[in-house]
Order: C-alpha cells, then sequence, then structure tokens
C-alpha cells in the first residue's frame, strides 16, 4: 500500500509529540530529525526534504504554536499544512477547452502503464463527468500498443481512433481532432509513444505532435514504483514540453512516496491523478490534502464517501436500513452487501481511510485476507434459499451439509452464524441510534468482529 512504510514512521513520530502541554525547541528538533530520516528513506528528493524540514521548523517553533494551548496537536497541525503544500496543495482539475473539443495528449516512458491510463482517464471522464472521449492510439512503434488501445476501448464500449501503424503520430493526431469534431467529441486522448529513456528523436516527434494537436493538457504518466527516477523523468519531459500535469501509477503499489512527495515541488507540475490499482475503474483525482490525511493517519472520510456514493445503490440502501431495523436482514441481504463494499476496492484500504483506524487497539497489523471472505462467501451460497432467510432452521445436519458443500469446517458454519446474528443486534442498535430513538448507545459493539 501507497506510502505505508513512510506513514508508519511519520505516524509513530508524532504520537510522541501529540499529547504534550509544552512543547520545547528541542523536542521539534528531535522530531524533525526523525522526520527527515523517514523522508529520505522514502526516496523524497533530498532538496525537497530540506526545504521541508526548514519549513516546518519555522513555522512550529512560531510563538503561535508554541504558547498554544495545545502546542503538540499544533505542531501535527503544521506538519500536515507543509505535506500538503508540498504535494501541490489544492487538487489540481483536468483542463476543459472553451470550445471542443479538449485535447489531451499523454506521454512517458515505456512501462509506466501510459496507455492503460489513457483508457483509465476516458472512463473517469465519461463517468465521472458526463463526457464523451475518444481514444487515438498513435503509438506506432510498440506494435502492441494500439491492439491494447483497441481492446481496452472495446471493453469501455468507446470508439479508438487508429490509422494503424504505417502512417506518422503527427498525421494521426491531425485526422483524429478533425474526426473528433465530426462526430462531436468533446474529448480527444491521445496515446503517444515512449521509449525506454528519453531521446531526441522521441521529443523532437511529441514536439510534432504537441505542434499540429494543440493539446490543452499535456499528461505525463510516471511509475510511481521507480521512486526518484520518476521525479528525474518528469523534470526532463516538463523542460521540453511544458507539461501541465502528472499522473502517477502504482501508487497502490509497495512505493516508498517518493515520487509523490517531490514531483510538484521538484517541477512545480500538479499531480492531477494517481493510479490505485489495475482495473479500469482505479484512477483517483489526486487531492494532497487527503493523501497528507491518510500518511498520517488522520483518514480520509471525503474519498471515503465518494467511493461509497459511486458504488453503493441509494434505493437499495435504504431498503437495506428498512430491513435493520426490523431484524429482516437476511443472507441474501449480507452477501449484496458484500458485493458493494467490494466494488469499492480493497478491503484494507477502504478501512485505512478512517480517521484513528490504525491506532485503534489491534487494528495497525490487521491484514484483511480475500481467501477469509470467499470462505464466508462460499458458506453463504451453500445454504437454500429457505436458510438464508431463516438462519434458525440450523439443525446438525444442515452445518454438516454447508460446512461440506463450501469446502469449510462445521466449526467455521457456527461462527459465522453467531457472528451474523450479533452483526444483526449491532445494525438494529446503530439504525435506533442513527433515527434517536435508541438510549443504549454503543451497546454491545464491544467485542463484535467483522464476520470475515
Amino acid at each position: 500500500m501507497a506510502f505505508e512504510g513512510l506513514a508508519e514512521r511519520l505516524q509513530e513520530t508524532l504520537t510522541k509529540i501529540r499529547g504534550k502541554g509544552k512543547v520545547s525547541e528541542q523536542d521539534v528538533k528531535d522530531m524533525m530529525r526523525e522526520v527527515r530520516l523517514a523522508l529520505l528513506e522514502a526516496d523524497v528528493n533530498f532538496k525537497v526534504v530540506k526545504k521541508f524540514i526548514a519549513d516546518v521548523k519555522e513555522k512550529a517553533l512560531g510563538q503561535e504554536v508554541m504558547k498554544s494551548l495545545t502546542p503538540g496537536q499544533q505542531v501535527i497541525k503544521v506538519v500536515n499544512e507543509e505535506l500538503t503544500s508540498l504535494m501541490g496543495g489544492e487538487q489540481s482539475k483536468i483542463a476543459v477547452a472553451p470550445k471542443a473539443p479538449t485535447v489531451v495528449m499523454m506521454v512517458g516512458l515505456q512501462g509506466a502503464g501510459k496507455t492503460t491510463t489513457t483508457a483509465k482517464l476516458a472512463n473517469h471522464l465519461r463517468k465521472k463527468h458526463n463526457r464523451n472521449p475518444l481514444l487515438v492510439a498513435a503509438d506506432i512503434y510498440r506494435p502492441a500498443a494500439i491492439k491494447q488501445l483497441e481492446t481496452l476501448g472495446k471493453q469501455l464500449n468507446m470508439p479508438v481512433f487508429s490509422l494503424g501503424d504505417q502512417v506518422s503520430p503527427i498525421e494521426i493526431a491531425k485526422q483524429a481532432i478533425a474526426k473528433a469534431k465530426e462526430d462531436h467529441h468533446d474529448y480527444v486522448l491521445i496515446d503517444t509513444a515512449g521509449r525506454l529513456h528519453i531521446d531526441e528523436t522521441l521529443m523532437a516527434e511529441l514536439q510534432g505532435v504537441k505542434d499540429i494537436a494543440k493539446p490543452d493538457e499535456i499528461l505525463l504518466v510516471v511509475d510511481a514504483m521507480t521512486g526518484q527516477d520518476a521525479v528525474n523523468v518528469a523534470e526532463s519531459f516538463n523542460e521540453q514540453l511544458d507539461v501541465t500535469g502528472v499522473v502517477l501509477t502504482k501508487l497502490d503499489g509497495d512505493t516508498r512516496g517518493g515520487a509523490a512527495l517531490s514531483v510538484k515541488a521538484v517541477t512545480n507540475t500538479p499531480i492531477k491523478f494517481a493510479g490505485m490499482g489495475e482495473k479500469i475503474d482505479q484512477l483517483e483525482p489526486f487531492h494532497p490534502d487527503r493523501m497528507a490525511s491518510r500518511i498520517l493517519g488522520m483518514g480520509d472520510v471525503l474519498s471515503l464517501i465518494e467511493k461509497a456514493q459511486s458504488n453503493v445503490d441509494e434505493e437499495k440502501a435504504r431498503e437495506l436500513e428498512k430491513k435493520m431495523r426490523t431484524m429482516d436482514f437476511t443472507f441474501d441481504d449480507f452477501l449484496e452487501q458484500l458485493d458493494q463494499v467490494r466494488n469499492m476496492g480493497p478491503l484494507d484500504e477502504i478501512l485505512g481511510m478512517m480517521p484513528g483506524f490504525n491506532k485503534a487497539k489491534g487494528m495497525k497489523d490487521l491484514q484483511v485476507d480475500d481467501k477469509q471472505i470467499n470462505k464466508v462467501e462460499a458458506i453463504v451460497r451453500s445454504m437454500t434459499k429457505q436458510e438464508k432467510k431463516d438462519p434458525s432452521l440450523m439443525n446438525a445436519s444442515r452445518r454438516r451439509r454447508i460446512a461440506k458443500g463450501s469446502g469449510t469446517t462445521i466449526q467455521d458454519v457456527n461462527r459465522l452464524l453467531k457472528q451474523f446474528e450479533d452483526m444483526k443486534k449491532m445494525m438494529k442498535q446503530m439504525t435506533g441510534m442513527t433515527s434517536g430513538k435508541g438510549k443504549k448507545r454503543g451497546k454491545g459493539l464491544g467485542g463484535f468482529k467483522l464476520p470475515f
């Protein structure tokens, strides 16, 4: 998961100062020494680290912080604000041309995920902004690139403009824009060629495409896994093409986070999107403030709400709330909820967006295993329609049959049934709390475990 090592180090460091009623200059210096090491280990550019530490130290030692009633909290607030500023301050949105179509030129080295990102961006524009993009296959040198984009276009049911690999990218771009105007597309996404490294031929060609296409946006796709190299690549491309935004791919992987924290400061080019997985819908707008909060263990409630709104059916949610109140919640409803939560993304990532989740007892090292979820699903799917509706029917022979049918043990089945009943009781209490009827706030929540 992105920033995991950095987040852990920073959170440990900040915990030492969080509750202090009085903070000395030495406390701040000690903390900043540890923060500096954490950032360097995360492969953040050393010049960026030096300036960041100086800025935080200056503000943390200011009169406003040192003489406040909660200096420890104020120091953490300073770190959060400076971390947000380091990554761009506020969200930088994709351009919209005054007159359609908006032309977006996708550039980057081979292997960064440029072609997939082009398709992901098209999907994002259609789903989130109700746009009608045209994908353009202008990478004529990598044999699989055109085919890959056409396959992704088919998957998305979205048009792909291609003239094969014998026509120059400049001509492809020219004809694609004419086609987009003719067919009333409001965005043109040009997937350009990449190389294994930056060379003059590549840059001359990209400059030619830029001159003919006159793009409103030039998005550089860089692999966050490459760390400091990603920043060097961004710097080189920016010098030649005046890049307007960066898309960081593989930010969900085992990356140390250095690229995300360095690229804006080094190139003065905002990060506009982040690839958070391989699926076509796993491209997210980059919010510096939300990312800073996640790194510091403060959660990311807004992103969590947005994920829920995108993946949860409102009508079904209202129906479910009614069932919870009346205790009519069945195993069929449970399966439906499991599917909706799964669509939001990996469960450990979702839980990580909850403020303070990593500080809760026993939660820091929690690993949410998909195999366990599959096991729960197998048990439920092995039940008859009547059993799903009325678990009280479950006698010993039925439990044996379900265990055998799901490839699990009777103990697994018993555990799920027990936890399902606990969950129903908890849901009943929670709906009572939200409707103002429940007087026993929180009772029954202690000791409750997820049924997977």
